[in-house]
């Protein structure tokens, strides 16, 4: 017992020892501050459970940031739906978009809208085969991790993030029209 208290105290010591220079190096390689902040906890906390000893823990920290930093910028990031429409004026129409489905509706004509929006994408979920609609409802309108789905079903991660890439595509050939006329 006295030895986990001690190796934690001897872990939280490094730590604090070296959180500022961490910060620092973390901060000049990512642009975003909440990303560097991320990062930050993301390998404390994996420092904080290490199952094998570490001998020189501010090394391993920083080569813990290192390599998440270079996971996350392999790692491809979303694009807005109007960058794969070609939209030029994308981002007004994707906020109006996102605020038509998300919104509090302050007009009738908003909320019928949103009803219109709503029953069209349920309809194109419904063709979808099923274990596609099941990861696109859970990641996208559900806010499930990959990792959480991936524990519940039993299912990979790389095949979860496939079905889901098949999903959108189809659901964006499916409701181009609709997005069409909304945003034109």
């Amino acid at each position: 017992m006295k030895s986990a208290t001690a190796k934690e105290s001897l872990l939280m010591s490094a730590i604090g020892a070296c959180r500022s220079r961490l910060k620092s190096f973390i901060s000049r390689r990512i642009p975003v501050r909440d990303d560097a902040e991320d990062i930050l906890q993301e390998v404390t906390w994996r420092l904080m459970t290490v199952d094998q000893p570490v001998e020189n823990a501010v090394a391993w920290l920083f080569r813990a940031a290192r390599n998440e930093m270079t996971d996350r910028s392999r790692k491809k990031s979303e694009l807005p739906l109007s960058a794969y429409f070609g939209d030029d004026a994308g981002d007004t129409a994707e906020d109006e978009l996102a605020e038509t489905l998300f919104g509090v509706p302050h007009t009738p004509e908003d909320e019928y809208l949103k009803a219109m929006i709503w029953a069209e994408l349920g309809e194109a979920l419904a063709e979808l085969p099923p274990a596609q609609r099941e990861v696109f409802d859970k990641t996208e309108l559900q806010g499930y991790s990959y990792k959480e789905l991936a524990e519940e079903s039993g299912v990979s991660v790389q095949t979860l993030l496939s079905r889901k890439h098949k999903a959108v595509l189809y659901l964006r050939t499916r409701l181009r029209d609709l997005y069409d006329e909304l945003t034109g």
